[in-house]
């Protein structure tokens, strides 16, 4: 009788937990890690609105709003500058990625930076793409690797050229390849200018203005004007180079961020959901 009772309480606390705490990998969530650039990381955003949410921020609670799928965690280790042989070279990799626990989706987007810092572009950034993949396949083996293009970012070709060797690893590599560009570029056509922030130089401000940006200036070596929007534009917007910057505001990582999320989704509850 007692083994009876203790039975049907076990059974009913197995009921009671949910069966995402119990099917994800590490501490009842599911590991998602991003690597990247700036366009990535968002440093300017995250200085303007410290809170958010950013981009691992719009992934987590977008991925949180779907019922059927576990909780997840958003690791964001992007970096400003960063192309894939100074992310393995410098050790940050080793430091700040290699050990992470439970890792159980990768996504990976570097290009931008690795197109105008790396020498012999077409041929060294597979290079170094296949020796990050060999890493992570190492040190996360229960990962899935994900490729992901660049946004549209300056020079279309340039762009274009990138997407296609990303292609190519990730064709090579067999792994599966996230085309975040076409989402990017469809978003763009409501206004070309409403996914980037505005970040311009305060010595290229007319002198008689420059009281009146003070608000918005980041002090420095080179100061400059930041803004995340378009509240400034029908005074400077006729400035050559004011929408020079097109790195993302928040306004873009949500829609990297959406997409994102559009895209984990169903690989999560394939291999997570309720059976």
């Amino acid at each position: 009788m007692r083994f009876r009772i203790h039975l049907i309480l076990l059974v009913a606390l197995i009921a009671f937990v949910p069966f995402r705490a119990l099917q994800a990998e590490h501490e009842g969530k599911v590991q998602i890690l991003l690597l990247g650039d700036s366009t990535t990381e968002g440093s300017v955003p995250r200085r303007h609105v410290p809170k958010g949410p950013h981009l691992e921020d719009v992934i987590r609670e977008l991925l949180a709003a779907e019922p059927d799928l576990p909780p997840t965690n958003v690791i964001n280790l992007g970096l400003s500058g960063e192309y894939i042989q100074r992310l393995l070279e410098s050790g940050r990799y080793e430091k700040a990625a290699s050990k992470l626990p439970g890792i159980d989706y990768v996504l990976i987007r570097y290009g931008l930076n690795d197109n105008s810092r790396r020498e012999n572009v077409s041929e060294n950034f597979p290079k170094d793409y296949h020796e990050l993949i060999e890493r992570l396949k190492k040190d996360h083996p229960s990962a899935t690797l994900v490729v992901m293009t660049v946004i549209p970012y300056g020079d279309e070709a340039m762009c274009q050229r990138l997407n296609k060797l990303n292609e190519q690893v990730a064709k090579a590599e067999g792994l599966q390849l996230f085309d975040i560009y076409p989402r990017y570029a469809t978003e763009l056509k409501r206004g070309p200018d409403m996914l980037n922030y505005r970040r311009f130089p305060l010595a290229k401000i007319p002198e008689n203005r420059r009281e009146f940006v003070k608000p918005f200036v980041v002090a420095g070596a080179n100061p400059t004007v930041e803004v995340l929007d378009n509240r400034l534009d029908a005074h400077f917007g006729h400035l050559p180079g004011w929408f020079g910057d097109r790195h993302p505001n928040l306004a873009g990582y949500h829609v990297i961020g959406d997409e994102t999320a559009k895209f984990l989704a169903p690989l999560i509850r394939e291999r997570f959901g309720k059976k």
